[in-house]
């Protein structure tokens, strides 16, 4: 009986090892998908609620969607727009914070010289090899990267545009290519799953507006310019979780640093980091596990392991696969199907009634 079960388990793990191998190979289609998958679980009671109320469904589509990307394009429009109207005001105080800083250590006990201060500047540029061939190679990656992150948008938006429309029937096509005898159990856990889903996307908008609301506080009190930009910026990059309101924290810190000097940037990182510690201690391992039934040590292995593997995309997708596959495994497991009623077409279909 152990050696039956050894051999079983052996070849689960080598079926999940070559999934995450193709998974990682096939990275530029499966993010997109996956990316459209979370925005249809936003979206699809929008498009629902539009067609319960005689909305032809085509069009419910067509409003969900314009809807969603308007609401996203006019967020990243805000911080721009507001970033570009105070530009020439954070250039120039960006240089008068340089200037103070070479004055600084002109002055400092230190008794660096200037001749030290261009010798190291000269280092560095060395170091960084700052010459025209890396930037050629640079400009060159960076076109690259832009052009792999638009056409992953592109398929990422068409497949949304389906998943909206026609995401029941995709599903109960791809659950007829199954044998009859697993149709109502797949189509009852994965009905599942994607409640589960919908709550871990209500959650992260949740923890996006914490993130937002606790940064942009902090740059309020502090008399930054920029706090709304500021704010919008670290609730776009709070569904990143525990890496993206990080990154977008940056912003503020760099601002508190031209327009207050180095006190007020180091109070702006304690804020920051203060509230990452709120998100990643409290809301991703207690709120977020709650909400999808996954102990708070999961979450954050989730999320490690994610990393690890897939960079940010896996910070992204590792909660809310871990969640998907926690609620599919146990609805299986406790045959859950049998007292559905979400599957009683399923199972009429088996007993051919």
């Amino acid at each position: 009986m152990a050696a039956a079960w050894s051999w079983r388990f052996i070849a689960i793990v080598a079926a999940l090892a070559v999934a995450v191998l193709l998974i990682i190979q096939l990275s530029f289609l499966v993010i997109p998908l996956l990316i459209a998958v979370l925005l249809a679980v936003l979206a699809a009671p929008v498009a629902q609620w539009l067609r319960r109320h005689r909305v032809p469904g085509w069009l419910a589509t067509l409003l969900t969607i314009v809807g969603l990307l308007s609401a996203v394009t006019g967020l990243v429009w805000l911080v721009v727009e507001q970033i570009r109207q105070d530009w020439t005001s954070l250039q120039e105080r960006s240089v008068v914070a340089y200037e103070d800083f070479i004055a600084y250590l002109l002055e400092s006990p230190l008794h660096v010289t200037e001749a030290q201060l261009n010798v190291w500047l000269e280092q560095l540029a060395e170091q960084l090899n700052l010459n025209s061939a890396w930037i050629l190679s640079g400009a060159l990656s960076i076109s690259s990267s832009v052009g792999s992150v638009l056409v992953g948008a592109g398929l990422a938006i068409f497949a949304l545009v389906f998943f909206v429309h026609d995401g029941e029937r995709i599903l109960r096509w791809l659950i007829g290519l199954l044998p009859q005898e697993a149709r109502a159990p797949v189509a009852g856990a994965s009905h599942r799953g994607f409640e589960t889903l919908t709550r871990f996307v209500s959650v992260q908008i949740f923890v996006a507006v914490v993130d937002a609301i606790g940064i942009g506080l902090g740059a309020f009190f502090l008399g930054l310019p920029l706090v709304i930009p500021i704010a919008v910026a670290v609730f776009l990059g709070g569904f990143v979780p525990i890496i993206g309101a990080f990154a977008a924290g940056g912003l503020a810190a760099f601002i508190a640093l031209v327009y207050e000097g180095p006190i007020a940037a180091l109070i702006m990182i304690a804020i920051v980091l203060a509230v990452q510690q709120l998100e990643g201690q409290i809301l991703q391992p207690l709120v977020m596990g709650a909400a999808v039934r996954v102990h708070p040590l999961a979450v954050v292995l989730a999320v490690a392991a994610g990393g690890f593997l897939a960079g940010i995309p896996g910070v992204l997708f590792a909660v809310p696969i871990v969640a998907y596959l926690n609620v599919f495994v146990s609805y299986l497991a406790n045959r859950e199907w049998l007292s559905d009623p979400a599957t009683t077409p399923w199972l009429q279909q088996k007993v051919g009634l």
